[in-house]
């Protein structure tokens, strides 16, 4: 059985930075109140630009939960299952 070393995400400042810069700009706070030309695949430049970083937050988090995330709680949870059996 491979051994995996226990990571606790919440401990790394990068993945802290990373995920405050995308949550602002999912937010289209940085475009002019009067921006809503041009129009790309019917949705306004500042709509689109919010689904794209919509999206790829999405894809942060869901990297960070398969790559990142291995704490002790699953591996204890695991042998005690182990052991009522």
């Amino acid at each position: 059985m491979k051994e995996k070393s226990i990571k606790e995400p919440i401990r790394k400042k990068w993945i802290w930075v990373f995920m405050v810069l995308l949550v602002m700009a999912v937010v289209p706070w940085y475009f002019p109140s009067t921006a809503v030309e041009p129009f790309i695949l019917g949705f306004p430049l500042w709509a689109f630009i919010s689904l794209i970083f919509s999206i790829a937050l999405c894809g942060y988090l869901s990297w960070l939960c398969r790559t990142q995330w291995n704490l002790v709680e699953d591996e204890e949870e695991s042998e005690r299952m182990k052991e009522e059996r």
